[in-house]
């Protein structure tokens, strides 16, 4: 299964919102304003899960202009989407507050950082007219928090990840390998918890594990290799490759470029469509589609940034499209094999399949946490991976992915580069180096990290069949640490 939200696939820019230092878990205080009041009535709303009390928060919280500009099923709607997508809010700092505007730092429940600007009205009672939601990048830490040394050695860093790993999985918050790399070689690797708990399978450096939303690097890499073979291009309509999509504004309006950096306006295949759906329908693309397909867009295509595993999906379709060949087939004969990823690919729920980790979640169906023991996640998830995510691999054949990339032997698809007209990869061209990759998935007893920044040379792997952000806490508090070895 997938991670609903999550940073795309980027170039090394991206990483300073993955590569900070971990954040105080202290809430911060809201001032005791209207504001205030109602900023926290809606964070306890939104975590709720509970779509009465956020029909609540809204009849006594919003303004009437703003409602009659979007009625309360319309809202519920866009909650339920957020749920999905966020999880669980974390309030972590305060980052302005006046009576008629109040921004806040948060985490969601996957640890990834977000902006939240909700806007009040000007005079009493202050009701809420807009709430903005936008992927951020961690603040700095404060001189309150705590921080590492000036200077680590690379042993002493590995001493501190052994140390750090081995008090997480004491507690039974985590479970998973993880491997640290320093120009293609390992510095640290090892492998913790249970592959299974059923039959008591302990995890192992090449046990297979479900890698989330990091699938979309394939499906990035695979336009990439067709852009370079001109049988795609950035600014192609999709109505080109499927003309028979049921959405004539998406056949119309989308481009290649807009699907991959989720510009489109597609939406989700998350909801009620796939809450009823049973999960052993999910087996290839064309299962996918009737989720989302044939929804309107949420947006004018280049206007707004929204994560969209539906436009991953009709990524895969493309690739289908062009190359005449199933996405999992192609993939893996283009990607997989030329870097020797043997044991990489979207194994299906039923099949029975040696070494392979299942998820575990304390997390309800419904995204209640109902209870303090794990369970197995095999109902939560689709019977196969799609384009968007829910492939398997191991910590070994990710680090293989790092040095084909590094080396250029493989390339993800450039498209913010693409962006300039005059650039490499808007003409079609690979792009004259490897800037680096940070990217996470997870969901419901899964999460995972993969970055590679060839600037410092370090690649960092965590893969854990634990709920989210038992990767990514991990990964962040590596990170931090390898910022601070002697050059």
């Amino acid at each position: 299964m997938l991670m609903r939200k999550l940073a795309l696939v980027g170039l090394l820019s991206m990483l300073p919102a993955l590569m900070v230092l971990a954040q105080s878990a202290e809430a911060p205080k809201l001032p005791d304003t209207q504001a205030g009041l109602r900023v926290t009535a809606y964070v306890q709303a939104f975590n709720s899960g509970d779509e009465q009390l956020m029909r609540a928060f809204i009849a006594n919280n919003v303004a009437p202009s703003a409602l009659q500009q979007r009625p309360v099923d319309a809202r519920i709607e866009v909650y339920r989407e957020m749920r999905a997508d966020i999880g669980s809010l974390t309030l972590r700092r305060v980052l302005e507050a006046r009576e008629d505007a109040l921004t806040v730092a948060a985490q969601s429940k996957r640890g990834e950082w977000l902006t939240l600007g909700f806007a009040f009205e000007p005079a009493p009672p202050h009701k809420l007219l807009g709430l903005r939601i936008e992927q951020a990048e961690a603040p700095a830490a404060s001189a309150t928090e705590p921080s590492a040394p000036a200077v680590m050695s690379e042993q002493e860093v590995t001493q501190s990840i052994e140390k750090y790993l081995n008090d997480l999985v004491a507690a039974d918050e985590f479970s998973g390998t993880v491997i640290v790399a320093k120009q293609g070689s390992p510095i640290f690797q090892r492998a913790y918890g249970l592959a299974s708990k059923e039959y008591n399978v302990p995890n192992r450096l090449d046990t297979k594990f479900n890698l989330g939303s990091i699938n979309k690097l394939f499906t990035q890499i695979a336009i990439g290799q067709l852009i370079e073979q001109g049988k795609l291009a950035y600014d192609d309509k999709l109505g080109k490759y499927l003309p028979g999509y049921p959405n004539r504004d998406v056949v119309e309006k989308v481009t290649i470029r807009h699907l991959l950096s989720m510009t489109s306006g597609i939406g989700d295949f998350f909801g009620p469509k796939y809450e009823a759906t049973p999960k052993n329908k999910l087996r290839n693309i064309k299962d996918y589609l009737p989720l989302f397909a044939a929804e309107p867009l949420a947006f004018a295509p280049g206007t707004q940034n929204q994560y969209s595993n539906g436009g991953y999906i009709v990524l895969g379709a493309i690739i289908e499209q062009v190359t005449g060949q199933a996405y999992y087939e192609y993939v893996r004969e283009h990607i997989f094999k030329p870097a020797g990823m043997n044991d990489t690919d979207w194994y299906e729920a039923d099949q029975p399949t040696p070494n392979l980790a299942s998820g575990y979640t304390r997390e309800g169906l419904e995204g209640q946490s109902n209870s303090s023991a794990r369970r197995n996640n095999i109902y939560t998830r689709p019977a196969k991976g799609s384009p968007a995510g829910g492939g398997y691999s191991t910590a070994e054949d990710m680090l293989k992915l790092a040095r084909a990339l590094e080396t250029q032997k493989l390339r993800a698809a450039n498209f913010r580069q693409a962006s300039t007209a005059n650039s490499p990869a808007a003409a079609g061209q690979p792009p004259a180096a490897f800037h680096g990759v940070g990217i996470a998935g997870g969901s419901l007893g899964l999460n995972a990290i993969f970055e590679v920044d060839p600037e410092s040379g370090y690649t960092v792997i965590v893969m854990s069949n634990y709920d989210p952000p038992s990767a990514v806490k991990v990964g962040q508090q590596i990170r931090d640490w390898l910022k601070h070895i002697k050059r």
